[in-house]
């Protein structure tokens, strides 16, 4: 999936910066997402994509921080949604339960949607976790 991507991407003409995993052999997802959430804190990328198994773990990790709106997408509706009214600034492809197809679907969807703003911004700014909460 990760190399689909990759290459999908390079064709469509993105620059490109991969936080790895460079190898088929199991790694702790928490290392990469941290690799990634910390680049987007930095400005350094937008939009981020994360490939894992499920997506889970590495979208639980990513939305730590504070700016990061890391959304989950299974599908072109989901993709389209997360950014339409969350704003994600990271994609997490669930790389185990997802086709190629789908996959370039996704991201074709979450590149080109833009932020509905409007509600939504209201309901973005409630997100971080305040005093008196």
């Amino acid at each position: 999936m990760k190399q689909f991507v990759l290459q999908y991407l390079a064709k469509k003409g993105y620059k490109i910066k991969d936080f790895g995993t460079n190898s088929i052999e199991s790694v702790d997802y928490p290392d990469f997402a941290h690799k990634l959430g910390q680049a987007i804190e930095r400005h350094e990328v937008y939009p981020g994509i994360a490939i894992c198994g499920t997506g889970e773990g590495m979208a639980i990790t990513l939305n730590k921080y504070p700016n990061v709106r890391a959304g989950l997408a299974w599908n072109e509706d989901i993709a389209h949604l997360i950014r339409q009214h969350n704003d994600a600034n990271i994609l997490v492809l669930p790389g185990r339960f997802i086709s190629l197809m789908t996959a370039e679907k996704i991201l074709d969807t979450f590149l080109s949607v833009s932020f509905d703003g409007g509600r939504h911004e209201r309901r973005i700014e409630k997100i971080p976790i305040s005093e008196g909460c």
